[in-house]
């Protein structure tokens, strides 16, 4: 077993995991934090997206014990002082969701989107999910939700 320490959503978190841990489980399980989805186990659906270091990483991808030391964010520490984040407000606005299962994930692909090309078009949006999957939407409103949010953002 080893000792993982990090920054999580804000606070200091420590844990003795084993080696072989992957963000993703500790996330959840350690720190019980079930926003953070496993959905493919393989990192093609991005349903387990977190921020590490402000970028956003597939955390099924990415043991527990590389994230030593780093700031994580998951879906539960985006909104602030009881406000939604503005992608988290864009998505239940313009519908970005129906079953659930892929929203968490494309919360923050999205957020960390917005960060690195503030000046979105419908384009450039898809061409970004396209690490993420989602069985239920058709993307359609996604992407409405994610350039609302980029407008409202700038």
């Amino acid at each position: 077993m080893t000792v993982v320490s990090m920054t999580v959503n804000g606070k200091s978190v420590s844990a003795d995991v084993e080696a072989r841990t992957l963000l993703v489980h500790y996330i959840r399980e350690a720190l019980g934090l079930t926003g953070t989805h496993v959905g493919c186990d393989t990192s093609q659906c991005g349903a387990c997206v977190v921020h590490v270091n402000g970028r956003a990483v597939k955390s099924c991808a990415m043991l527990a014990g590389q994230a030593e030391g780093a700031e994580v964010v998951t879906v539960e520490g985006l909104a602030r002082d009881g406000e939604l984040h503005p992608v988290q407000k864009a998505f239940r606005e313009h519908h970005g969701l129906q079953c659930g299962f892929c929203t968490p994930g494309m919360i923050m692909t999205a957020v960390d989107m917005i960060r690195r090309k503030p000046q979105l078009d419908e384009q450039t949006v898809r061409d970004e999910l396209e690490g993420n999957i989602c069985r239920c939407t058709g993307y359609h409103n996604i992407v409405k939700a994610i350039l609302a949010a980029s407008e409202e953002m700038r």
